[in-house]
């Protein structure tokens, strides 16, 4: 069964950045879309972006544009979601997970849906504070 594995995250100063990354077990990741999302404390996890099998098409949460980019390296099975521009808002534990749909969508907001998504990693926290 394909595995995701997060990391990157950390304790960051607001304004920095952090480059997260989902890596697979294997190169069947590479076929399918992938989601991120994340989760605040007290909160829902909430959709952030995803990209299609070809890294050609992107989606993007409309809260989300501008200070999130997505991207993937299909050779290193892996997923990136450069995040720029930090706050405390974006305190949470953020993931990834695989669509496993031949049609993609995403909710009206242009969040993926986290109903779509399978094959969740463990996480990876990022907290952001001075």
């Amino acid at each position: 069964q394909l595995q995701l594995v997060e990391s990157g995250g950390g304790l960051v100063q607001p304004g920095g950045s952090l480059r997260l990354s989902c890596e697979a077990s294997d190169s069947t990741l590479n076929h399918y879309a992938v989601g991120w999302f994340r989760q605040a404390p007290g909160k829902e996890r909430e959709g952030i972006s995803c990209i299609r099998a070809s890294g050609g098409n992107t989606n993007y949460a409309d809260a989300m544009k501008g200070r999130f980019t997505i991207s993937r390296d299909h050779p290193k099975n892996t997923v990136y979601l450069q995040i720029n521009s930090l706050e405390p808002e974006d305190t949470g534990v953020y993931y990834c997970a695989v669509n496993l749909k031949v049609q993609i969508t995403t909710m009206t907001t242009g969040a993926p849906d986290l109903y779509d998504y399978d094959n969740w990693g463990q996480g990876t926290q990022v907290t952001v504070s001075s």
